[in-house]
C-alpha cells in the first residue's frame, strides 16, 4: 500500500517567525531533533548524522547541488527527509524523492520505515505518495488482449476479475480510486507481468479507457501530495524529457512543480537518464500510428506519402535483420550502421518530412480530427528526432532487441550532460545526491562528470559500525586446473551456504548468470536442503519480505546491489558471483570507444562502486555480523582490480582465501 500518512495539523514542527531566515531556523530544529528529541526516544546521537544535517542546511540555504556520501548506519535518510518535508511546506510545493528502483521506494514507505519513524517519534505526519513508473501498472488494453491468449490465461484472468467494478461498469467519479500496481499481484512472475503491464508502445493519449486506468488515477492521487512524492529515477527522468511535449499536447507534466529533489543512490542516475531519453521504434506501432491519418477525408497526396512511409519502415526493419549482431550476455544486439541502412533511414526521414508538410495543408482544411492529428504529429516529431541522430557522427548509440518475433530499434544520444545541466541542475532548487557510494578514490568527479554537474558541494562520512569485529571477507582461490570455472564457484557457494545455514544473498552480474545458477544448483547434492528464492519469480518487494521472514532461505538477485535493507540474521552471508563490470552492450561500448583509457575510466570505477554497494548489504545495524565473499577467479588475472577492491574494504577488514 502507498504511504499516505495524512497532513500535519500545523505547518511546521517548530515555532517560526517569518522575519527569520527559514533554512537557518530549520537547521536549529534539525539539530534539536538529533541532539535531544530522538535520543529521548532511545536513538543514539550520531556525529555523522549531525554533520550531514549541517551540510544539507548549507545546500538548502544556497539552493545548491550536494553530493552527500554517508556510510551505512549514519541515518542519512532521516536527515534528508526532515529538510525535504519542511522546505516543501515553506515553499508550498512538494519535494521529490527519486529512488534508484522500486525496492528502494518500498524501503522508505514500509511499516517501520523512515517515514513511519518521523510520524512516530516527532509527531510529524507526512503526506507521502508514490509516483510509480508506468510499467508498474496494469495496461487495460494489454490485459484484455491477453485474457485468453496462451498458457498464462488463467492467472491473467484472475487479474481481470480482481479489477475494481468501476473499470468495466459506469461509476461516479467519487467511486474511483488508484489500483492495478505491480505490488498488488505479487504471485505473477516477471514474464507474466510483462504481458499485461504498460510499455512504451502504449498510446495513452488516445486510449478510450484512460479515465478509468489505474496509472491515470494514481497520477491524480500523487499530484495532490503536500509534502513528498516518491518515484524512481526512471520516472523522474521521464518527467524531465517529456515536460515540454506534454505541455504542447495540453497534458499535465508527469510531476507537479516541486521544491527540491533527492536522488537516493544518485550514482545510478545517468543510466536512468539515458534510458528515458532513448527512442524506441517498432514497425507495427509505426504503421498503426500513420494509418490514423487515412481515417479522414484526406487528399490523395497525403495518402500516397503514408503508403511510402509504411513501405520504407518495412524495408528499414528488414535491413535490421541483416545488420544486427548478437552480444553474448546481453539482450541488446549491436547494429552495424552500413550504407544501405543509412540510405533507408534517409529515405524514411524524407518521407516523414513530406508528411509533415502535407499535414500543414490538412490542418487548414479541418479534414482530420484535430486532437488525433496533434498526437500523430507529436509522435512523428519524436521519430524524426531519433532518426536525425544518425546524421551526427559519433553522436548516437543504437541497438536492436527481439521479442515475440518483432524487432525494436532503440536510439539514444551519446551523452545527456547538456540536457541534464539545463533541465535539472540549473533550475535553482536544492538537489541532494545521497548514497554510501558516490566517490571513487575520494573524488566525486566520476559521478559529477557523467551527469554534467559543474557546480556542487560535497562531503563524505564513514559508517559508524565496527566492521573489523563484525565482518569477515573471503575471496575464491585460483582456478583448479581441469575444473570448469563455474564448478569452482558452485562448490565455494555451497560451502559458504552450509557454514551460514542459508541466510544469504547471492548477487549476479546478469540474468543470464542467475538463470545458469538456478539450473545448475539443483544438481548439487549438498544444496538440496537449501531454500532458494530468485528475482523474477515474483514481485520484488514480496520476494524480499519472504526472504526476511524465512530466516534460512537464500535470495538470488541481479538488481539488489543497492537498496536492500535486511537487518538481523536473515542476511548473514553476501556473495558476489562475478565482478560487476558494466555489460559489453552498445551503451557502454560507446563510452569505452570515447575514452582514452576505457578500463580505468569506465569499467573499473563502475565495478568498484557496485562491489562497494553489494558488500554494504551485509551489515545494516550495529548488532549485525556475517561473511562476505567474492567468487570470481578473475581477481587473480586483474591485479589492479584486486588491489583496488582490497583498498575499499572497511578499515580493519582483510580477506582470507577460500581453498578448493
Amino acid at each position: 500500500m502507498e504511504a499516505d500518512l495524512g497532513l500535519s495539523t500545523q505547518r511546521y514542527p517548530f515555532a517560526y517567525d517569518p522575519a527569520e531566515p527559514f533554512v537557518s531556523r530549520l537547521g536549529e530544529w534539525v539539530a534539536d531533533v538529533f541532539y535531544d528529541i530522538l535520543p529521548e526516544s532511545g536513538f543514539e546521537v550520531r556525529d555523522e548524522q549531525i554533520f550531514m544535517a549541517y551540510q544539507l542546511e548549507r545546500a538548502y540555504g544556497d539552493k545548491k547541488t550536494i553530493m552527500a556520501e554517508a556510510g551505512v548506519g549514519t541515518g542519512k535518510t532521516l536527515v534528508y527527509l526532515l529538510y525535504a518535508v519542511c522546505y516543501a511546506r515553506y515553499t508550498g510545493k512538494p519535494a521529490v524523492i527519486a529512488c534508484a528502483d522500486e525496492s528502494l521506494i518500498e524501503q522508505l514507505v514500509k511499516p517501520g520505515g523512515d517515514i513511519a519513524k518521523l510520524a512516530a517519534h516527532l509527531d510529524l505526519e507526512v503526506d507521502a505518495r508514490l509516483g510509480k513508473s508506468p510499467d508498474q501498472y496494469v495496461c487495460l488494453n494489454k490485459l484484455s488482449a491477453m485474457r485468453f491468449a496462451d498458457e498464462d490465461a488463467p492467472v491473467i484472468e484472475e487479474v481481470h476479475e480482481s479489477l475494481p467494478d468501476f473499470v468495466n461498469t459506469p461509476g461516479t467519479l467519487q467511486a474511483f480510486h488508484p489500483y492495478g500496481d505491480r505490488k498488488q499481484y505479487p504471485h505473477l512472475n516477471d514474464r507474466q507481468w510483462n504481458k499485461i503491464n504498460w510499455d512504451p508502445f502504449q498510446d495513452c493519449f488516445v486510449c478510450p479507457k484512460r479515465q478509468r486506468c489505474g496509472l491515470t488515477l494514481s497520477r491524480d492521487h500523487y499530484r495532490r501530495s503536500k509534502d513528498i512524492i516518491i518515484c524512481s529515477h526512471d520516472y523522474y527522468m521521464e518527467h524531465v524529457w517529456t515536460y515540454e511535449a506534454r505541455k504542447r499536447e495540453g497534458q499535465l507534466p508527469l510531476l507537479p512543480d516541486h521544491s527540491s529533489v533527492v536522488f537516493d543512490e544518485g550514482h545510478l542516475l545517468e543510466e536512468a537518464a539515458l534510458n528515458a531519453l532513448s527512442y524506441k521504434l517498432k514497425h507495427r506501432i509505426f504503421e498503426e500510428l500513420v494509418t490514423r491519418l487515412l481515417e479522414g477525408e484526406i487528399r490523395e497526396s497525403l495518402a500516397e506519402r503514408v503508403d511510402e512511409a509504411i513501405e520504407s519502415s518495412e524495408r528499414l526493419f528488414a535491413l535490421l535483420d541483416t545488420y544486427t549482431v548478437a552480444i553474448p550476455g546481453s539482450e541488446r544486439k549491436e547494429v552495424r550502421v552500413e550504407p544501405p541502412l543509412l540510405r533507408e533511414i534517409e529515405r524514411l526521414t524524407s518521407v516523414l518530412d513530406a508528411i509533415g508538410e502535407e499535414l500543414v495543408f490538412e490542418s487548414g482544411l479541418f479534414s482530420l480530427d484535430g486532437y488525433q492529428m496533434r498526437v500523430v504529429e507529436e509522435h512523428l516529431d519524436m521519430i524524426q528526432s531519433a532518426l536525425a541522430l544518425f546524421r551526427k557522427e559519433d553522436g548516437y548509440i543504437c541497438w536492436a532487441e527481439e521479442s515475440e518475433d518483432e524487432t525494436t530499434l532503440s536510439i539514444m544520444p551519446r551523452t545527456v550532460k547538456e540536457i541534464l545541466n539545463e533541465r535539472v541542475f540549473n533550475t535553482g532548487i536544492p538537489i541532494v545526491f545521497s548514497s554510501a557510494t558516490l566517490s571513487v578514490d575520494n573524488s566525486f568527479r566520476y559521478v559529477a562528470d557523467s551527469l554534467g554537474i559543474d557546480d556542487f558541494v560535497s562531503f563524505s562520512v564513514a559508517s559508524p559500525y565496527d566492521y573489523a569485529d563484525k565482518m569477515q571477507m573471503k575471496i575464491t582461490d585460483e582456478t583448479v586446473p581441469g575444473h570448469p570455472e563455474n564448478e569452482n564457484r558452485l562448490r565455494d557457494a555451497v560451502t559458504l551456504l552450509q557454514e551460514s545455514g542459508g541466510r544469504a544473498l547471492i548477487l549476479f552480474r546478469t540474468m543470464e548468470e542467475l538463470r545458469a545458477f538456478k539450473q545448475d544448483i539443483v544438481h548439487v547434492p549438498e544444496a538440496q536442503g537449501l531454500r532458494f528464492m530468485y528475482e523474477g519469480d515474483r514481485e520484488i518487494s514480496d520476494l524480499i519480505a519472504a526472504f526476511q521472514e524465512d530466516e534460512e532461505s537464500v535470495l538470488c538477485s541481479v538488481n539488489l546491489w543497492e537498496g536492500l535493507d535486511v537487518p538481523g540474521p536473515s542476511l548473514s552471508n553476501v556473495m558476489i558471483w562475478s565482478l560487476p563490470y558494466p555489460p559489453q552492450d552498445p551503451v557502454f561500448n560507446a563510452k569505452r570507444t570515447a575514452s582514452a583509457a576505457p578500463y580505468e575510466e569506465i569499467d573499473l570505477p563502475y565495478m568498484l562502486l557496485r562491489v562497494k554497494q553489494g558488500l554494504g548489504r551485509l551489515i545494516r545495524t550495529s548488532s549485525d555480523s556475517g561473511t562476505a565473499a567474492i567468487l570470481d577467479e578473475s581477481l587473480y588475472s586483474k591485479k589492479e582490480a584486486k588491489d583496488r577492491i582490497a583498498a575499499l574494504l572497511p578499515e580493519g577488514v582483510e580477506w582470507t582465501t577460500l581453498t578448493h
